[in-house]
């Protein structure tokens, strides 16, 4: 078993072992009555993030770096062949993303390139159930890695059209450099029959959450705008491939500047494919060796990046090596180590993040769950307190109690009510705040906006409409923001009160902070201003890629407003909860206090019984206390059944 697919495994069993703990926590929390509606949100949080939680390495290459080939050589040589098409000359003509969804059966699902003629992208194509028409879809059969060749190789097939159709579509245009060569002899053009492929494969790595990119070349990446404002700038990994015996080509460079990012993105890695093209015979190891060194220095200082950044490689022999289990071929491939580096920085990065995430969410659900108790203890110390003064108390002083009790009671009631209407005061303002961010509103000002742009096509105008755009987007989010601080206020008031006058040590709540998806727009526009100075020669005459890429970036922005909303209605249930939650069990614990001195005072109960009943609840409470520690330590570290996991799940 590979490094990489190793700490998939341990990863996939981190992820098995926090849901089966997490399903033990919510048992408990139900068996023993401190499981709220906070606690089944926070559940669900961390449910969705383990079961939809994705990795995702992006390939990127100019024309025959063999990047398929690389794909191959790690993640599918167990299969004894090539599955990816890999050749001579131009494979991948379309993105391609291989994932597994096991809510659906082994196939490819390939998007007519005839779909970028309409005013959606290719993210609103893949939301499931919108759109599903659209789709051409090819069934596959994992048990034979012939019929999967031969289902692999829909991806690569192309058709040949008429310059007027290909100029339609935003792939083609006379005064390209390049549109001579794009035109065949009898006057046609070939491009690519697919926009979009997914395969749906149940490869063991995808299955535990991997998604692989697969990506055409610097100009199919041009006019697909879907790949530089959203599906490269999504990955964990980006591998950019280069060829060892032609180094850093000038096409080479300008993919990695215009889409890469260099040494801006951390998770960049530069793969130097092909050294076997240096293994010359008439040269010695140590030359060899040497001329490696040298085109990974140059490689290094003409990418702007460190050298340890560089990995020198040859796939296609590390592929072969695999298949024909030569260990020695495959050490000189280079192969082993990329992938013990690729696992590096993918996996632990990823682990890290959804561990803060789980992390975050179970210690919020432990909080909550032991205010609970700490109010059910308060109470009962309470009580326990009033109980023992009537010790030797007679008949009268027990009615007095009772009376000071019921006052008591009496008195929360009349808060209740003052609660409640502070809680209308709480729903008018939460609902304000939804109805500013309402998407259907964003998805207006997106289109009048692509209505403004449809006849401006410099760069420059793009870019002060681009501007204009998202400062109306940005205000929307400022003027929520300004909503949300005044909202607060009133809940800290709320809070504070309650815990004046009814003895709470409710925490005040977090306020909810929208610096992230203002930042989120931000980057969404850098993308749009980096997509548009890579095509600024083109748009003038070329409408469709700019309207493919203002669908793509209103994909993007759509996808945080909608994120924007869901989390802020997700604060807007969390900061009342814990009020209500203490409203409730306060409530409750003035009934059975009224209760306990009643059937004292009727003489049903002895009152050295009740006492010790008392005595005995407070202290199951001290060892549930301990329990929801326990808990959710056991969250965070589900993995200890063997040394290696329990260090995996603790990193």
């Amino acid at each position: 078993m590979t490094t990489l697919a190793h700490q998939f495994e341990q990863y996939g069993a981190w992820r098995t072992g926090v849901l089966q703990s997490l399903a033990d926590f919510q048992s408990w929390l139900q068996q023993h009555d401190l499981y709220d509606a906070q606690a089944e949100d926070r559940a669900q949080r961390i449910q969705s993030v383990l079961k939809s939680d994705r990795l995702k390495v992006a390939f990127i290459a100019e024309f025959s770096r063999g990047k398929s080939e690389l794909i191959n050589a790690i993640f599918f040589a167990d299969y004894g062949r090539r599955i990816l098409p890999s050749s001579a000359g131009r494979t991948t003509m379309c993105p391609t993303e291989l994932r597994y969804d096991e809510a659906e059966p082994p196939s490819i699902r390939l998007l007519p390139i005839e779909t970028r003629l309409q005013e959606a992208s290719t993210a609103d194509f893949l939301e499931a159930g919108t759109s599903a028409s659209h789709w051409h879809s090819v069934p596959l059969d994992p048990s034979s890695p012939e019929g999967m060749l031969a289902a692999f190789q829909h991806v690569v097939e192309t058709v040949r059209v008429t310059p007027a159709e290909a100029e339609s579509l935003g792939l083609y245009h006379e005064n390209d450099p390049d549109a001579a060569y794009a035109v065949d002899a009898d006057g046609m053009v070939e491009i690519s029959r697919w926009r979009h492929a997914v395969i749906n494969f149940p490869h063991p790595l995808l299955r535990q959450g991997l998604v692989i990119l697969d990506t055409p070349g610097l100009n199919a990446i041009g006019t697909e705008p879907e790949l530089t404002l959203r599906l490269i700038p999504d990955a964990h990994v980006v591998v950019f491939v280069l060829a060892a015996d032609a180094g850093v080509t000038k096409s080479d460079l300008e993919l990695w500047r215009s889409h890469v990012g260099a040494g801006h993105r951390r998770g960049c890695l530069a793969v130097l494919n092909k050294i076997d093209g240096l293994w010359d015979p008439l040269k010695n190891a140590a030359e060899i060796s040497q001329e490696i060194s040298r085109q990974v220095t140059t490689t290094s200082q003409v990418l702007g990046i460190e050298q340890a950044r560089v990995y020198p490689v040859s796939a296609q022999k590390g592929l072969v090596a695999k298949v024909t289990h030569d260990d020695d071929l495959l050490a000189r491939s280079g192969l082993p180590r990329f992938e013990h580096v690729l696992s590096d920085q993918l996996i632990p990065r990823r682990r890290e993040i959804v561990s803060d995430q789980v992390q975050r969410s179970v210690q919020d659900m432990a909080r909550g769950a032991q205010q609970l108790l700490q109010s059910r203890r308060r109470d009962i110390v309470e009580q326990l307190f009033e109980l023992r003064g009537l010790r030797g108390k007679n008949h009268a002083m027990v009615k007095h109690m009772l009376m000071r009790v019921q006052g008591e009671k009496e008195e929360f009631e009349q808060s209740i009510s003052k609660f409640q209407a502070l809680r209308l005061v709480f729903g008018r303002h939460s609902a304000d705040i939804i109805k500013s961010l309402q998407l259907r509103d964003v998805r207006l000002t997106m289109r009048t906006a692509r209505e403004q742009m449809k006849e401006r096509f410099f760069s420059r105008g793009l870019r002060e409409d681009m501007d204009a755009l998202f400062a109306q987007l940005t205000a929307l989010i400022t003027d929520a923001d300004n909503k949300i601080g005044q909202l607060h206020q009133l809940i800290e008031s709320m809070y504070r009160r309650f815990n004046a006058e009814h003895g709470f040590t409710l925490p005040a709540p977090m306020q909810f902070v929208t610096a992230r998806y203002v930042s989120e727009l931000q980057e969404t526009l850098q993308l749009v201003h980096t997509h548009f100075g890579t095509v600024n020669m083109l748009t003038r005459s070329r409408p469709q890629l700019v309207q493919n890429a203002f669908n793509t970036m209103a994909s993007r922005v759509l996808e945080n407003f909608r994120d924007l909303n869901r989390d802020i209605e997700v604060w807007l249930k969390s900061v009342m909860t814990p009020l209500e939650a203490q409203v409730r069990e306060h409530q409750k614990q003035l009934r059975r206090r009224v209760d306990s001195i009643e059937r004292i005072h009727e003489a049903t109960d002895t009152l050295e019984s009740r006492i010790a009943q008392l005595e005995e609840v407070l202290n199951g409470l001290d060892e549930r206390s301990g329990h929801i520690e326990s808990y959710s330590q056991r969250i965070l570290r589900p993995a200890a059944n063997g040394g290696e996991g329990a260090q995996l799940a603790v990193a």
